[in-house]
């Protein structure tokens, strides 16, 4: 009995860490000011961290390079010289750590149209039907001591982020 009990322990543990976290998957980036879609994103897990990458633009040349980036940044998870990376298909979002599921922290965000390097904290908003119609990643940016900024990406398809124009 003994064995059978930690046999399914062991099953519900090992599928707990097969789930995707929800903050994993395919959003879209939106000027807090405007509204407007500013970027189509991947957000995915690599080696217990988190990473996310551009997948298309809005009103920008798809083959941009990071050309306002400086050559390096501490942590960066790519080789090579930063300004010289394409700004689609870059890690720009890098080395978050989950706090709690939905949750996660410790890592930076690169804005590769100026170069500015932040703090990030991701955090999933399930939509509440009031301020959120729909699922949503608050993706927050700090200079330090809690000064900076949050944007809420909405929750798309691959198509949807892939195919900004």
């Amino acid at each position: 009995m003994k064995g059978i009990i930690a046999l399914w322990m062991g099953m519900v543990l090992a599928a707990g860490f097969c789930f995707a976290d929800p903050v994993e998957g395919f959003w879209i980036s939106v000027d807090d000011k405007t509204g407007k879609a500013t970027a189509g994103w991947e957000i995915y897990r690599q080696n217990g961290k988190l990473y996310g990458r551009i997948l298309s633009i809005a009103d920008y040349p798809q083959d941009a390079k990071a050309l306002y980036c400086k050559e390096s940044y501490r942590d960066f998870p790519l080789p090579g010289k930063v300004n010289q990376l394409p700004v689609i298909g870059t890690p720009w979002l890098f080395g978050l750590s989950p706090d709690e599921p939905g949750k996660w922290s410790g890592g930076q965000v690169i804005d590769p149209q100026n170069g500015n390097m932040y703090k990030c904290k991701i955090t999933y908003r399930r939509a509440d039907g009031k301020r959120l119609k729909t699922d949503a990643l608050e993706m927050r940016g700090e200079i330090g001591l809690g000064i900076g900024r949050s944007q809420f990406w909405q929750k798309s398809t691959q198509a949807e982020a892939g195919g900004l124009r």
